[in-house]
This record gives structure tokens, C-alpha cells and sequence, in this order.
């Protein structure tokens, strides 16, 4: 483990406070969670980005052919 010092504003400090009590977690828990979950919502996007410059028209049309055609359901009619 690595330690690191954050400026935050005051009001960023609180929230994180109030959520981390409220959660029951400290708050170096709290942030480790959230920055954890902010890389990993970075990576996903860079492989979907990384895949969709792999992809073509066809494959994508090839794939669509596979879904079968059904008329929708009441709810979602338009």
C-alpha cells in the first residue's frame, strides 16, 4: 500500500464524510472504492472503443440477421 495526500475542498471533504459514515466504511475505504470504480469505468471504455475500431458494417449486419423477427410485445409498441 501506498499513502497519499489529497487537497480537497471542503465541501468534497464533508460529503465524502456524511457517505463514508453512512455506508459504514472508512473514509480511505470510500475513495479507494470510488477511485477503483472510476479506472475501471476508464478501462471499459477504452476496450469498447479499442473493439469498435475493429468492428465492420458486415460483421455487425451478420450479427442483427441472427436476432429473430418477432412483432413486439404490446408494451412496446409505439
Amino acid at each position: 500500500m501506498s499513502a497519499l495526500t489529497l487537497r480537497l475542498p471542503e465541501s468534497v471533504h464533508q460529503h465524502i464524510r456524511e457517505i463514508a459514515r453512512h455506508e459504514g466504511v472508512s473514509i480511505n475505504q470510500f475513495i479507494s472504492t470510488a477511485v477503483s470504480e472510476k479506472i475501471s469505468a476508464i478501462m471499459t471504455e477504452t476496450y469498447i472503443e479499442n473493439r469498435a475500431k475493429k468492428a465492420t458494417k458486415g460483421a455487425f449486419k451478420k450479427v442483427l440477421d441472427r436476432v429473430p423477427r418477432r412483432k413486439p410485445l404490446p408494451e412496446d409498441e409505439m
